[in-house]
């Protein structure tokens, strides 16, 4: 089988909420893209419950597109913990961290109801499973923590984009 790297990250060693590029990768015609971890909470301390990181998920799909050029896909870690960013070209983690920041710091201060996308049965695959109010919660608390430009040095960006 081949080796996922997320699997070999010592979870033990980093130090949530972050951002982590995983890798670059070129493609067979030059093509780059990028896929970065964004760790909102300790892996194995904590979980963002599935409604509130399902609402997280639909609003960061627009907010990050809105901030960061080349956003291919935002998804949730199956251990909820965080989500995959799948970027066209080279960004750098700080950016990345910015654009994040003024993603959460917008859902946590700002967002309504009406800024979430894809809540209808017609549009989501699971409609009945979100939470705005946990979503604006555990914005908060990532803003609040800072979120680092690296994964085991805590380098909280003061910014926002």
């Amino acid at each position: 089988m081949a080796k996922v790297e997320s699997f070999t990250l010592d979870h033990t060693k980093v130090k949530a909420p972050y951002v982590r590029l995983i890798a670059t990768q070129k493609g067979p015609k030059g093509d780059v893209i990028q896929n970065y971890d964004l760790r909102f909470v300790q892996p194995n301390e904590n979980a963002i419950p599935t409604a509130g990181l399902h609402t997280i998920e639909h609003m960061l799909a627009s907010l990050l597109r809105d901030r960061l050029e080349g956003v291919i896909d935002c998804s949730p870690f199956g251990c909820r913990t965080g989500f995959h960013l799948i970027l066209w070209g080279e960004h750098d983690p700080i950016d990345v961290a910015k654009a994040l920041k003024g993603s959460l710091e917008f859902i946590a201060n700002e967002s309504t109801w009406d800024d979430v996308q894809g809540t209808t049965i017609e549009s989501c695959g699971n409609y009945r499973d979100h939470s705005l109010f946990s979503a604006k919660e555990w914005a908060k608390k990532v803003v609040d923590e800072g979120i680092s430009s690296d994964p085991f040095e805590r380098k909280v960006v003061k910014e926002s984009l």
